[in-house]
């Protein structure tokens, strides 16, 4: 109720805002639109459409239009079609008003050409600060970091100290961390915001610092950087080179991306989708990205297929061998998915280190031993009450028993192999893991029914 009646509140507003744009009353439209969030504002500007967005164009200076750009919530490719509605000069403008690492997010998306442009137009000071990040390797602690942060000299004393923060906070991303550097900007330590308000002005920086800084290197990959900012609750992570010169800053709304960004890359991989399709896109858009792992898994199957024509033979002995089937593969896949995902998920929230790995296996052995040994009692049970034969359901009960404990496995060593090998784990997915279990439990299945045909 409370999220209905929220929604028809910000509907009001924007409805009211519109009526101000096509009244061309600016002055009151600045005064309503200004006063609501960021978030707010983006959203009032994705919702009006390119031609009344000319006028917000006219209302807004760039720096204002700086602060809607950082809140919007697009896709990759929809920066450029917003861009190209505004004037050059007005874009490069707003691209340098906006927070450093924001700004590039937005410049990895566009072309060459294009962002030499921007450069080249807008201010020199922000222009280098956006050089300077352009050139780390996408998905690493100096892409997403912020060179607007605010560092104080070790020797410092309070009042100057705060003299700095007061003149840097307008332009930081966060400020409650400051970070102290020595003369030749080493990272020495941190200071809290609240350790400035508490101390004496005349107390020197170094005195009050906390020396055990943990920090991040450049290169390292955001995953990781989100891992480590998780476990230290951290607002904010200082990047480094290999110097520990102070670099930059990961705030904390960055690894709220980075989260949301990983999470959708490990289900779209786990999905067996080459890129996380989302509702807007067309049929043809999604089935462009889904054929390729459709038709790899095509492959895949074909191979079980072959594996139904090398024992036709045992199944046109025994046709009810084949009704069977489904189930011993569907037993097999789903016990293999759960392992899958309990390793897939460990390894990406980095609870599974080197030693716990032999722990791992151990543990989805006796997983699947246990709940194949289960299974496999049920169905024989079932199949005797079904179909009165004894051999019959201890066959299928065997067959369950064996493919859940091979597909347990499978599905725990499979990605913790491939992670060996610095490769994504969330690449055996589900679909990879499930055809080959397909393939395991109908060999079990059907080489124990050739052995035993005669007696069925």
């Amino acid at each position: 109720m409370e999220e209905r009646n929220r929604e028809e509140e910000s509907q009001i507003v924007t409805d009211a805002l519109i009526a101000l744009l096509e009244a061309e009353q600016m002055e009151e439209f600045r005064a309503e639109f200004l006063a609501q969030h960021p978030y707010d504002q983006a959203q009032v500007f994705e919702e009006v459409g390119a031609e009344k967005r000319q006028l917000i164009y006219q209302y807004l200076s760039p720096k204002e239009m700086a602060e809607i750009f950082q809140a919007i919530d697009l896709d990759d490719d929809e920066y450029e079609p917003f861009l190209n509605e505004m004037e050059t000069t007005y874009a490069a403008e707003m691209l340098g008003e906006m927070y450093t690492d924001d700004a590039v997010d937005v410049l990895n998306e566009l072309d060459k050409n294009q962002v030499v442009s921007y450069l080249t137009i807008m201010d020199k000071d922000s222009a280098q600060e956006i050089k300077d990040l352009l050139h780390y390797e996408d998905y690493t602690a100096g892409s997403i970091m912020t060179t607007e942060y605010v560092a104080i000299p070790a020797n410092s004393t309070v009042r100057s100290a705060m003299t700095i923060l007061r003149n840097a906070a307008p332009e930081a991303e966060t400020i409650y961390y400051i970070f102290v550097v020595s003369e030749d900007n080493v990272l020495v330590g941190v200071v809290s915001l609240r350790d400035l308000i508490v101390a004496d002005e005349d107390t020197l920086i170094r005195s009050i610092m906390n020396e055990r800084v943990v920090s991040v290197s450049v290169s390292e990959d955001q995953e990781n950087v989100a891992r480590m900012m998780k476990d230290y609750d951290f607002l904010a992570m200082p990047v480094v080179d290999f110097q520990d010169h102070l670099l930059g800053i990961i705030t904390v709304d960055d690894i709220l991306d980075v989260l949301e960004e990983e999470a959708s890359d490990d289900y779209s991989k786990f999905a067996a989708v080459s890129e996380m399709d989302t509702f807007d896109k067309g049929p043809f858009t999604a089935a462009k990205k889904r054929l390729p792992w459709l038709i790899i898994l095509l492959f895949l199957g074909m191979l079980t297929a072959n594996l139904m024509n090398i024992f036709k033979a045992t199944l046109d002995q025994a046709a009810v061998l084949a009704v069977f089937i489904p189930l011993i593969a569907g037993m097999a896949g789903n016990s293999g998915t759960q392992a899958l995902a309990v390793a897939v998920r460990g390894i990406a929230t980095g609870d599974i280190e080197e030693e716990s790995k032999m722990s791992l296996m151990v543990r989805e052995a006796g997983t699947g031993l246990i709940t194949g040994f289960v299974s496999a009692l049920f169905v024989i049970g079932l199949v005797y009450f079904w179909q009165h034969e004894l051999l019959l359901g201890l066959l299928v009960g065997a067959a369950i028993f064996g493919s859940i404990f091979i597909a347990t496995l499978a599905g725990s060593f499979i990605p913790l192999l491939i992670h060996r090998m610095n490769i994504d784990p969330a690449v055996a997915s589900g679909p990879f893991i499930t055809t080959l279990n397909d393939i395991i439990s109908i060999l079990i299945y059907l080489g124990l029914a050739t052995l035993f045909i005669s007696q069925l």
